[in-house]
């Protein structure tokens, strides 16, 4: 996990890198009254997400992760770059490459498109009313 925020509106920052600093961290946030998570994409968070999405539910605290997947696995909602759009734009880039153009002279590209995933059963579990103005700029809506 990348960023919490407590009660005081305080970051906290935790970087596990095996399931038991996973189980630390949450355990950390419970003793630090966390209100909320936000998990960053990250490969060993996607590998993790049974795990994070079960722990931040056991725990009854609401997560946004930069990665759809966790939320379509029980995760309360997701919000990051549109997975589509990067890699349509590596496969650009590598035909570029592979055309013959120098990785050094290719621009650094940002992400333009973004996607809202919104897990209404999650929502629903925690207890929490996701307002319509919300629901209405979705990508996704998990019913």
């Amino acid at each position: 996990m990348q960023l919490a925020s407590s009660p005081t509106r305080q970051a906290h920052f935790h970087s596990p890198s095996s399931e038991r600093d996973i189980d630390a961290a949450f355990a950390s946030f419970v003793q630090q009254r966390i209100n909320a998570l936000f998990v960053s994409a990250d490969a060993f968070f996607q590998n993790q997400r049974d795990q994070l999405v079960a722990l931040a539910a056991r725990h009854a605290m609401p997560a946004i992760y930069a990665l759809p997947e966790l939320a379509a696995a029980g995760g309360l909602m997701s919000y990051g770059p549109s997975q589509t759009n990067v890699y349509r734009h590596v496969g650009v880039y590598t035909g570029r490459v592979l055309k013959g153009e120098k990785p050094s002279d290719l621009p650094v590209l940002q992400p333009t498109k973004f996607n809202l995933v919104i897990n209404l059963k999650t929502a629903k579990a925690l207890g929490l009313d996701v307002p319509p103005t919300l629901l209405a700029r979705a990508d996704e809506v998990i019913e």
